[in-house]
C-alpha cells in the first residue's frame, strides 16, 4: 500500500490517494494501478486537472516497472480519466465522450459479477445492498461543468 499525501508536490488539496496493489493477485499490476486510481478519481481523492505522480516517481514509490506504470497511464489516457502533457505531467481530465460504449462495457461487467455472485449464493437483497455501499462512497462527479 503507498499512501499519497495530496499535499505533496503532485497534488492540491488535502487528501490522501492510497495505491493498494497486490502482487499474488492474477490481475496484472497496471490493470490494479489503473482501477485504484479510477476509484481515487471517482471518490474525489483525485478531482479534476489534478497531477499524478509521474511514470518514473510512481514506479520508483510502488516498486515497479516503469513499463507498468506507462502501460496503466496509457490506458487511463485512451478510457478518458487522463491527459499527459511532456511539460505537465499526468492531470485528471474527465470527459464525457463514449458513455454509450461504457454503459455496454458496464452491462457486460455487470453481468458476469452477477452471474459469479448468483452462482455463489449471494441473494439479489445483498447484492444490491453492497452495490449501494459502495456507490455511496463515491462522489458524485457532474461531467457537465468539467
Amino acid at each position: 500500500i503507498i499512501i499519497y499525501d495530496t499535499n505533496d508536490t503532485y497534488f492540491e488539496g488535502g487528501v490522501f490517494m492510497i495505491i493498494n496493489l497486490n502482487f499474488e493477485s492474477e490481475v496484472p499490476i497496471y490493470l490494479q494501478l489503473r482501477n485504484e486510481i479510477v476509484i481515487a478519481i471517482a471518490k474525489g481523492d483525485l478531482e479534476q486537472g489534478e497531477g499524478i505522480p509521474t511514470v518514473r516517481q510512481m514506479s520508483e514509490d510502488l516498486g515497479i516497472n516503469p513499463m507498468t506504470v506507462n502501460k496503466a497511464y496509457g490506458l487511463l489516457k485512451r478510457e478518458g480519466f487522463i491527459t499527459i502533457d511532456r511539460r505537465h505531467g499526468a492531470k485528471v481530465n474527465l470527459i464525457s465522450g463514449g458513455k454509450l460504449e461504457f454503459k455496454e462495457r458496464l452491462e457486460e461487467d455487470l453481468n458476469l459479477v452477477i452471474s459469479e455472485a448468483s452462482i455463489k449464493g449471494v441473494e439479489k437483497a445483498e447484492f444490491m445492498e453492497i452495490c449501494d455501499r459502495i456507490f455511496n462512497l463515491m462522489k458524485s462527479i457532474s461531467l457537465e461543468n468539467k
